[in-house]
């Protein structure tokens, strides 16, 4: 009998202990949280973060796994802000991951990681899911990696590179180079101008729409494709290859490559004042 009631006790010690704990967050920097509760009812606990820092032209942005949306914003300042919103469907679903914000004036680096957590918590307990927002400068390039869930980025005069993500991704304007990799969702991107780096497009279950503004000179070659790549711009033939599924395509006075291979869907080349501001249609076009 004194064993069960120690063992009462102690499971209820736990769960004033969990509760406590679920409603005060502490950063690595010593800042507070308060987690208040976005529905009693069902017992949805919330949190926010929000950080700013200075960051100088061409600074390194890395974002990688969110398990949630993610939106870059880009304006002509020189101050990144970043805001997380973290929600949770249980007690203690907000301790099972950890969000990471660190900055200096060349790089700024927003990632998750495991929370303190039990074992039995990590096998059973369900996590939270995050949202984040951040506006940037311009003139920076930006890495985005393992996201469940879209990415929506706006005009970047730097290098993009985008790999594992788990949605629709959309790109405002790129200039410089650009990666897409391992991407379950349509993908549309505007590009300004090439480097030597060019576009690399691989391992894609989507449509992809290539966005090319008329300064842009670029050779496209695509292979190992499940679809088809057609031209909306008059003055840009694509050709396809006799033997096997290979398009290629002649952009402008050419130079820079546009490689895309692995994709499970259709690539279409428009200019950007034609461009659908529609999402593209779910899977593999016609």
């Amino acid at each position: 009998m004194k064993r069960v009631l120690l063992v009462v006790a102690l499971v209820i010690i736990a769960a004033i202990a969990g509760i406590v704990r679920s409603h005060t967050r502490v950063s690595r920097d010593g800042l507070q949280f308060k987690v208040t509760s976005s529905n009693q009812e069902s017992g949805e606990l919330r949190d926010e973060v929000r950080k700013s820092f200075e960051l100088a032209p061409g600074a390194e942005v890395s974002i990688s796994g969110i398990n949630g949306a993610v939106t870059v914003e880009t304006a002509d300042t020189k101050t990144a802000e970043v805001y997380v919103e973290r929600t949770g469907k249980e007690a203690g679903a907000l301790e099972r991951r950890k969000i990471i914000i660190e900055g200096s004036a060349h790089s700024l680096t927003v990632r998750s990681e495991k929370g303190d957590v039990g074992l039995f918590d990590r096998l059973f307990g369900s996590n939270p899911t995050e949202r984040v927002t951040i506006k940037l400068p311009r003139q920076v390039s930006l890495t985005t990696k393992g996201v469940n869930g879209s990415v929506t980025v706006g005009d970047i005069d730097g290098a993009v590179d985008v790999s594992g993500i788990n949605g629709r991704v959309e790109i405002g304007q790129a200039t410089g180079s650009a990666r897409f990799h391992g991407i379950n969702g349509n993908i549309s991107v505007a590009l300004r101008s090439l480097d030597s780096g060019g576009v690399q497009v691989s391992g894609i279950n989507g449509n992809i729409e290539l966005r090319l503004a008329t300064g842009v000179n670029a050779d496209l070659e695509a292979h190992g494709m499940n679809g088809s790549v057609r031209s909306d711009v008059p003055e840009i033939n694509v050709e396809k290859s006799d033997h096997g599924n290979k398009y290629f395509a002649h952009i402008g006075t050419g130079g820079n490559s546009i490689r895309v291979s692995g994709v499970n869907g259709n690539v279409r080349l428009t200019r950007p004042a034609t461009a659908s501001t529609a999402p593209a249609e779910e899977g593999k076009g016609k």
